[in-house]
């Protein structure tokens, strides 16, 4: 029992108190139900889509919904926002049931504007990163068959010369710019249709166009990178989307159940907000924060990207009472030499995941914050988030946990034929649930592989105790994490197989204590060859992400170890590098 647990802790157990939650009465009862011939444990009382939601969220009114810099949005305005670019994605546009529309920008008031109204109207929002180069966002439009893509100017830039090999994209809608469009008639400022974020709260109320949507529609893609090099969509539902929240709010409510006290009922006059530091194309950003942003009345503070400097005086500022993201974050804050010039005691919540954690960052959240609560959890795009989350004495008692599930998913190992293994054996994650999402775009191949009746195979490897809490062990699909960015081996590998000298590459992840891993290589040039470590870096960049390029790359004579098999033992090029604080 963790040191500051009640004494009584726990007062039931995990079994217990899911089944208290999912019972008759509960605002998060499950109830049977079989979705495309699969039964599931559904969420009797969720919304029904996210335009639900989205229509609900007028209750909060004036309390303040986005904050970026000096710009700040109300729930009405951004309602009055959405209602006007929902009727020009229908009306100019013409974007209909199941049409995508790609949202490529920053964490800029806007972004929530476009995904609220493609979803609204029935399109399929398809997020993209904001990092990814030029070459990198053609294929994702083109492999989605977005027809409207809203975007930064900065994307604009990146894609413009890409748009003619993109013949499935009719428009682009940019956002903040400060010039007049270039002439081309495709491309039309957002701010025609709503005017910059202060303007928002002055457009006629028009009410959203009409349209009937249902759980099953398709509401989002997600691209998540991908094992052959190339990135995959995950197709979402509104109803996936949605239990991904309520699948959080049962893991908060049971950490009360195992204090032996009832779940809190939200108080109508208090407002918590969120200091966003991860992106919104991230299942995180836009499911796990956005979405129950509107739900429940909360405030997102966001920033153009990560500082601790200025998340400090923010944090101060704004009251936040939610950081997080990843473990960098939290880490970031807690060892910032400035951090005791603040006041941060608004801070309520720590929580993360997306990246390897160590198992002291919650003894250290509780001696610095000791009344916040810390939590971290599991699930990947695929899941739309959350499918485990571990929270307060859980946490503190299991450190090195990615939590139990919530009594509407379902979790299993497996061993390599599919049999199901017992408690503490290792071996490979699935996850079944109603957050998965059901396949990926364009992708039968892999969506065979990887989406099994409802069951998620993940390629994580994990055990699961005897009170049915998720350890993760390791993954089995080659990849590293850098800050809650996934960086799969293969595409980096390509990249440097790519240049001329390269022989024979491979990608390793180097410890790092703030970022989880940073991306190492090892390379083998061919015979008479030169090239630099600066070079090929450079080769890397000029085709991936600035996240995906090795910060270190180490040159051998002499072939890479390989197994029997012609595998590369990675295990000993890992060896070859030092962890880096």
């Amino acid at each position: 029992m963790p040191a500051d647990a009640p004494s009584a802790w726990p007062a039931m157990s995990i079994g217990e108190a899911n089944a208290m939650l999912a019972g008759e009465g509960s605002p998060l009862a499950l109830q049977d139900a079989a979705i495309n011939g699969v039964s599931l444990k559904i969420y009797k009382d969720a919304p029904p889509t996210l335009r639900h939601i989205l229509e609900a969220s007028e209750g909060f009114g004036p309390r303040e919904l986005l904050v970026y810099e000096d710009e700040r949005a109300s729930f009405e305005s951004h309602m009055r926002a959405v209602e006007h670019f929902a009727g020009a994605l229908k009306e100019v546009y013409g974007i209909t049931r199941g049409d995508r529309v790609a949202v490529i920008m920053r964490n800029y008031p806007q972004w929530s504007v476009a995904f609220w109204a493609a979803v609204s109207i029935g399109a399929i929002a398809t997020p993209m990163n904001s990092w990814w180069s030029g070459e990198e966002l053609e294929f994702g439009l083109k492999d989605s068959g977005a027809r409207v893509a809203v975007v930064d100017g900065q994307i604009f830039e990146r894609i413009h010369e890409h748009w003619e090999r993109i013949p499935g994209l009719e428009n682009i809608v940019i956002a903040r710019e400060s010039e007049e469009e270039r002439g081309d008639p495709r491309v039309r400022a957002m701010e025609d249709f709503i005017g910059e974020p202060k303007d928002w709260y002055g457009l006629d109320r028009i009410g959203l166009p009409p349209v009937a949507l249902e759980p099953e529609d398709d509401a989002t893609i997600m691209y998540t990178s991908g094992t052959t090099g190339r990135p995959k969509g995950a197709l979402a539902t509104h109803r996936a989307v949605v239990s991904n929240v309520f699948n959080s709010l049962t893991c908060q409510a049971r950490m009360f159940l195992r204090r032996g006290e009832q779940p809190p009922e939200p108080d109508p006059n208090e407002q918590r907000s969120t200091l966003l530091a991860i992106p919104f194309f991230h299942a995180t950003g836009a499911f796990a924060i956005l979405v129950p942003a509107l739900m429940q009345g909360n405030k997102i503070v966001s920033m153009y990207k990560w500082d601790a400097d200025k998340a400090l005086p923010i944090i101060q500022n704004e009251k936040i009472t939610a950081v997080g993201g990843v473990p960098a974050i939290a880490w970031q804050i807690l060892e910032h030499p400035e951090r005791e010039k603040y006041d941060l005691s608004s801070i309520q919540g720590i929580s993360y995941g997306g990246a390897p954690s160590a198992p002291e960052l919650v003894s250290s959240i509780k001696r610095n914050f000791p009344e916040a609560v810390a939590g971290n959890g599991w699930g990947m795009t695929e899941t739309c988030a959350t499918a485990t989350l571990n929270i307060g004495e859980d946490y503190v008692n299991r450190p090195d946990s990615a939590g139990a599930p919530p009594g509407a998913v379902e979790l299993k190992i497996v061993d390599p034929e599919g049999n199901t293994l017992g408690a503490n054996e290792i071996g490979e994650l699935w996850c079944k649930g109603p957050m998965n999402c059901k396949l990926y775009w364009n992708r039968p191949d892999a969506t065979a592989e990887t989406f099994r009746e409802g069951w998620v195979v993940t390629g994580d490897l994990g055990r699961i105790d005897e009170d049915g809490f998720l350890f993760i062990v390791d993954r089995a699909k080659d990849m590293l994490i850098r800050g809650g960015e996934n960086v799969y081996c293969i595409e980096v590998e390509s990249a440097l197989y790519d240049h001329e000298a390269v022989m024979d590459a491979a990608v390793v992840g180097i410890p790092h204590k703030v970022l989880g891993e940073e991306v190492g290589a090892v390379v083998q040039l061919k015979p008479g060859a030169t090239a630099t470590e600066d070079e090929l870096r450079h080769h890397v960049a000029s085709h991936l992400a600035s996240f995906k390029v090795p910060v270190e790359i180490q040159f051998l004579s002499e072939p890479l170890p390989r197994n029997a098999n012609g595998k590369i033992l990675k295990n000993e090029l890992r060896e070859r590098f030092t962890a880096r604080a």
